[in-house]
């Protein structure tokens, strides 16, 4: 009897591991609401999904701040997505699920056109999306969006 509660609870403890690691995941596909951390303003809506290859990316579905026109062209980029639209640009690469951050891939600024290593990961409502260069490193807080 006593192997057997013991034997149940390790299973439903696996079980429970794994479903709070998928919901992690599943929290942060979506999408969401980009606040620039240096002016407060809302700048686009990005889409995370989950691809095939297991890893997770981020498209521009909607560009919110219109300062530089309807749809700003990624001049400053360097790489091929030198002088093509923001919206439809996928700008969050290759992130993999490792506990319950994704890390690993890498993220655009299409503004300044640079490409930063990259960590997500959930506080509550909210996503903290971390992009790092070097030792140097810039916070911002997403929001769900409607």
């Amino acid at each position: 009897m006593k192997k057997n509660f013991i034997f149940i609870f390790a299973f439903s403890c696996l079980i429970n591991f794994g479903a709070v690691k998928f919901g992690f995941a599943q929290n942060m596909v979506g999408k969401w609401k980009t606040i620039d951390d240096e002016t407060g303003k809302e700048k686009s809506i990005i889409q995370i999904f989950k691809a095939k290859d297991g890893k997770y990316y981020g498209q521009v579905k909607e560009v919110l701040d219109k300062t530089r026109g309807e749809n700003p062209l990624c001049d400053k980029c360097t790489d091929d997505r030198k002088g093509k639209p923001v919206k439809g640009m996928y700008i969050i690469n290759d992130m993999v699920l490792s506990g319950e951050t994704l890390s690993g891939g890498r993220i655009l600024d299409p503004q300044k056109g640079k490409e930063y290593s990259c960590k997500i990961w959930l506080e509550g409502s909210k996503l903290k999306v971390r992009g790092y260069w070097g030792i140097f490193y810039r916070t911002q807080t997403w929001h769900k969006a409607e």
